[in-house]
C-alpha cells in the first residue's frame, strides 16, 4: 500500500470513529490533507484561482473545528471529500495524465 493510499485509509478512518478523537486530532488531520491536496495539484499542474474552491471549505472547517463552530457531521464530510480529492489525484499523477491550463481568446 503507498503512503497515500494509507493516508486515504486514516481520513476515512478518522471520519468513522470521530468520537474518538479530540479537537486538535480532527484539526491536524484536515491540515494534512489540505496540504497534501495542494502539494498533489501543485505537481500536476493545477493553479489556485478565483472562484470557490472546495479545498478553501475543508480548510475552513479545519480552522473551525476547535471553535466548536463545527458537528461532526461537518467535519465527517470534510473528511471524506479530501479522501475523495486526494484518491482523484492520486488516479491523475499515477496515470501520468498532463493538464494544460490555456487562456481563453478575447
Amino acid at each position: 500500500m503507498t503512503l497515500t493510499n494509507s493516508f486515504i485509509a486514516e481520513l476515512v478512518r478518522d471520519a468513522n470513529r470521530l468520537d474518538h478523537l479530540d479537537d486538535y486530532q480532527k484539526r491536524r488531520i484536515l491540515e494534512r490533507a489540505v496540504t497534501t491536496i495542494r502539494d498533489m495539484r501543485e505537481t500536476i499542474g493545477i493553479p489556485s484561482g478565483p472562484g470557490r474552491d472546495s479545498l478553501l471549505d475543508i480548510h475552513t472547517v479545519a480552522l473551525s473545528i476547535e471553535r466548536g463552530w463545527r458537528s461532526n457531521e461537518e467535519i465527517r464530510n470534510a473528511l471524506l471529500q479530501a479522501a475523495g480529492m486526494i484518491r482523484d489525484l492520486h488516479i491523475v499523477l499515477d496515470s501520468k495524465t498532463e493538464i494544460s491550463l490555456v487562456k481563453p481568446a478575447g
